[in-house]
């Protein structure tokens, strides 16, 4: 069934906040040819989050209006980023190693900042995706 997917920027405007998101690579094979519904580490991390309550949605990557891409299995973390936040540090703590390195450099997490996100603040104007749509 379709879903509508927000991208992180949208989000994170929305929230009127950075945002954080993980974000899932392909192992050994072409980007294109990812799936991200057999990606067996994106199943354990989301099930991890799930066990540890920590609150996720889908998202899309970075919106960008030179390209469209369907969605490649990344999420959103639903806490702010704050290194005091017992969120934030769980789930720093599952991902990360000590020297702040990745546990596993196909899963990253990213922090999006609401600066960047604004970049694309004209793509909340009403009727802008459609717009771009009709001339893709």
């Amino acid at each position: 069934m379709p879903q509508l997917i927000e991208h992180i920027d949208a989000i994170a405007r929305k929230k009127k906040r950075g945002v954080l998101y993980i974000s899932f690579k392909p192992e050994e094979t072409a980007f294109f040819e990812y799936n991200h519904h057999k990606d067996r580490r994106r199943k354990k991390v989301l099930s991890w989050l799930d066990k540890n309550n920590i609150p996720w949605e889908k998202c899309a990557t970075f919106a960008n209006e030179n390209y469209m891409i369907g969605y490649i299995g990344d999420v959103y973390l639903d806490f702010p980023y704050d290194e005091n936040d017992p969120q934030y540090k769980l789930v720093c703590e599952y991902l990360e190693n000590p020297d702040g390195s990745m546990r596993n450099e196909n899963v990253v997490w990213y922090y999006l900042s609401l600066e960047i996100a604004m970049k694309n603040a004209h793509h909340d104007e009403p009727g802008f995706w459609k717009r771009w749509a009709d001339n893709f």
